[in-house]
């Protein structure tokens, strides 16, 4: 553990993480890492989140704070307070008072604040009221956004507010990519202008017994062994990749083994007992497991969306797998994710609007003619970012 200077004995935690997840729980998966990564360097850490609580996710860290929760009501992202119903001026006032009453009795030495302002703008309500009171007292701490590899293409309005508004409260944007394979500027271009203020970190990636995982073992033997797995991450979206992958099984090479659907905690119970009613045999369908990391490397071959965390998780663990990238509503960031993965011969792609039981069969039997990759077959990839990001925010601190 880092001996704490003397001059920052008077503060209650080393940093204070700040995340909301709206539609999936990809943001809180990535969080937990980051947590579980900055509490191996030493460092005391207080969680502030505002989305639906997730119980199988435990977030670490030394406090963790839940303010009235918050979650996208589709892939519109129109915010919804726990209820369903567009949020309260008295729900923004409760959660804007919380948030501030925590910021006051942690006096971080650090603000650790997940995509805003670079995305989460409708929380804003509450996230520039907790930047303007870190710049008001005499020890300001150091102020950081904590950002995936890719930003979905905001208009040129809202992409100058993010600029300017980071200019004006953040001290450094930590990147959670690797600049060989995946720079903010492709998809972000304006960050060309706070290049000076960019550290890259190398892509976040959870291991088979961090925070939220488990080593469960099903009858003695390896959980998921040789299976397909098909998953959706949190289940708030990807119906379609469900039943196209169910219609698929039978028309692969991989028919006759073992398929397991993880279907997420916002999937629907009605869905979910619709789609355990109608699996044939070799079919296991069920709620997302703790054990999800045992059986992705167990397993023989990988089908999913290409969200961050899935995909990083994938490659760590050489998996063959095919990918639907989310495309809803605009959606740019796991398109953009798995074409360039899939140019690096990395993985096999779906896209969305090409979805249907005989291209993602085809994909299936293209994949699995792959064997499974070593690191030495697998092209230098940064895949330390969660213990970098804490030396980063180590370095930061100490700064004067």
């Amino acid at each position: 553990p880092r001996a704490m200077p003397e001059a920052a004995r008077q503060n209650r935690c080393d940093v204070l993480v700040y995340v909301q997840h709206l539609l999936g729980i990809g943001h809180l998966q990535r969080t937990a890492a980051l947590v579980e990564a900055l509490s191996r360097a030493g460092l005391s850490i207080w969680t502030v989140t505002g989305g639906m609580p997730v119980p199988d996710l435990p977030l670490g860290g030394d406090r963790v704070v839940q303010l009235p929760p918050g979650r996208a009501v589709d892939a519109s992202f129109s915010l919804v307070d726990e209820t369903g119903a567009p949020p309260s001026e008295a729900w923004k006032e409760e959660r804007k008072a919380l948030i501030l009453k925590t910021f006051h009795e942690a006096r971080p030495r650090c603000l650790l604040i997940e995509l805003f302002p670079f995305g989460r703008r409708q929380m804003r309500f509450e996230l520039l009221p907790l930047l303007a009171a870190a710049h008001e007292g005499p020890q300001r701490p150091k102020i950081v956004t904590s950002l995936r590899d890719i930003l979905n293409r905001p208009p040129p309005e809202k992409a100058a507010w993010m600029i300017e508004t980071f200019g004006r409260f953040f001290d450094l944007a930590i990147v959670h990519s690797d600049p060989r394979i995946l720079t903010l500027e492709e998809s972000f271009p304006e960050a060309a202008t706070i290049a000076g203020r960019i550290r890259y970190s190398g892509f976040v990636v959870r291991r088979p017994g961090s925070v939220g995982t488990s080593h469960r073992v099903d009858g003695g033997g390896s959980p998921g062994d040789a299976e397909v797995l098909v998953s959706i991450g949190g289940g708030a979206v990807g119906r379609d990749l469900v039943e196209a992958a169910l219609a698929a099984r039978p028309m692969t090479v991989l028919g006759e083994a073992a398929w397991r659907f993880l279907l997420g905690p916002n999937f629907a119970a009605d869905d979910l007992a619709d789609l355990q009613r109608r699996a044939p045999a070799g079919v296991i369908v069920e709620r997302a497991r703790r054990d999800f990391l045992d059986l992705l490397s167990n397993c023989r071959l990988s089908i999913s969306q290409a969200g961050y965390n899935t995909v990083m998780e994938v490659l760590s663990l050489g998996k063959p797998a095919v990918v639907v990238p989310f495309a809803a509503g605009g959606e740019s960031e796991q398109t953009f994710r798995a074409q360039r993965l899939r140019s690096l011969g990395l993985l096999s792609l779906v896209e969305e609007s090409d979805l249907a039981p005989a291209s993602l069969a085809a994909a299936v039997d293209e994949a699995s003619t792959r064997r499974e990759r070593s690191a030495a077959d697998v092209p230098a990839i940064d895949l330390d970012g969660a213990d970098r990001t804490a030396k980063l925010l180590c370095e930061l601190m100490d700064e004067p």
